[in-house]
């Protein structure tokens, strides 16, 4: 086998795990967790962080019941902005728990875009 015919092996391996919707939609996540502020901003991104897909719902965690009802209160937009920044047709609705138990993960920032 020749280099450039393992190259496109290896392509097809890759497009064929990306059309996997439940890695596809991990890689949404965590695309959106690196910019969580620019779909919140930076005062309610520091108090909230996406936690996983439901369905067509992102669930959103929050550090308390009072940071949890002000997501709530911006969970449509939440929602719209979390499926534009994240470039995903899978997000239609967000749902906001509390998790003050559960720390906010720490993100790797990396060049936007």
């Amino acid at each position: 086998m020749s280099g450039r015919d393992e190259i496109e092996g290896i392509g097809s391996v890759l497009r064929g795990a990306l059309d996997q919707p439940k890695l596809r939609r991990g890689l949404a996540l965590g695309h959106l967790a690196r910019r969580w502020d620019e779909v919140v901003g930076d005062k309610l991104a520091a108090e909230t962080w996406p936690l996983h897909l439901e369905g067509r719902t992102l669930v959103v965690a929050a550090s308390s019941q009072a940071w949890a009802t002000q997501a709530g209160f911006l969970a449509d937009r939440i929602a719209r902005r979390a499926a534009q920044v994240s470039r995903s047709d899978d997000i239609e609705a967000a749902r906001i728990v509390v998790r003050p138990d559960q720390g906010k993960p720490q993100v790797r920032r990396g060049t936007k875009g």
